[in-house]
């Protein structure tokens, strides 16, 4: 029976939960006939060791990067490398269920979705990550019009062809996860989201931090101005040229000119309406080029 599903493994310094991890993946494979990329992204512990001695004989297809080039990068390496309908990207730290695999699967099968979201409830975080996450999502929804509550879920089910046709717009870094989400979701494809189950890491330590989320909106913002920039350059616009009306108008009217706080507003906002003009322009070039 052909496969129509690669279990995707991004990896970095996880050799405390990969061997588990892997056991566990060969029964499960085995059992269901799907493909699994474990991609290796220059790990410095442990991990290139693991996967040479003990797995190499597996029909696990493991990759290994020679610098390390990001979670992001693993992930696309992994995207890449599939050659099955659909891809599915869990995280090496044993924090993923392997039915929801079996359960995002059917899902995406039986509502012909282009991607579905596997979204974390009830997880055990503390309030620091809570908060962060919780301003990512709140920037996102401020910038477009989104469905998904767990953006940044690192389990999810991708059309494979779609997901290749998307990753030149995607960054190498953790932010890949928030952006890919609103790449397809921007370009109209269908994005939904189904909960699922996350148990307590096995090993190692996560990797995520407060430059990670200030990456991330960066990175939303990238994705705002290229695929509706006047979300952007509209407001910025606006405020200036509305603020530059209410500190010039008193002196108008008192017969005394525009002020030069006044005239620097009101072109700094006749400007940024321009800018956002262009952008628009060449957001419809670019997203014709896709």
């Amino acid at each position: 029976m052909q496969t129509s599903l690669t279990i995707i493994v991004p990896s970095f310094n996880e050799a405390a939960s990969l061997p588990k991890l892997i056991d566990e993946l060969i029964a499960f494979t085995h059992k269901n006939n799907y493909a699994v990329i474990i991609v290796d992204d220059a790990s410095t512990d442990e991990t290139k060791e693991i996967l040479a001695k003990e797995y190499s004989k597996t029909k696990i297809n493991f990759i290994r990067h020679k610098v390390n080039k990001g979670y992001g990068g693993a992930i696309k390496t992994g995207i890449l490398a599939a050659k099955t309908k659909y891809c599915i990207t869990i995280d090496a730290d044993g924090q993923h269920s392997l039915s929801d695999i079996e359960q995002l699967h059917s899902v995406i099968v039986s509502k012909e979705a282009d991607m579905v979201v596997g979204g974390r409830k009830d997880t055990k975080e503390n309030v620091y990550r809570k908060v962060g996450k919780s301003i990512i999502r709140l920037f996102a929804r401020m910038l477009m019009k989104i469905n998904i509550t767990d953006l940044n879920s690192g389990m999810k089910i991708y059309d494979t062809e779609l997901a290749k046709m998307y990753l030149k717009l995607c960054p190498n870094s953790m932010a890949y996860s928030d952006v890919i989400a609103l790449v397809f979701i921007n370009q109209n494809h269908l994005v939904i989201e189904e909960p699922i189950t996350v148990k307590e890491r096995t090993g190692g330590k996560s990797t995520i931090s407060t430059r990670t989320a200030i990456e991330t909106i960066g990175e939303i913002l990238n994705i705002v101005v290229l695929f509706n920039p006047m979300k952007i350059f509209f407001p910025v616009a606006f405020f200036c040229v509305a603020f530059g009306i209410s500190w010039g108008l008193p002196f108008l009217v008192a017969g005394e000119g525009l002020s030069v706080a006044a005239m620097f507003s009101l072109t700094t906002g006749v400007l940024f309406f321009f800018l956002g003009l262009l952008a628009e322009q060449l957001s419809l070039i670019r997203k014709n080029s896709l």
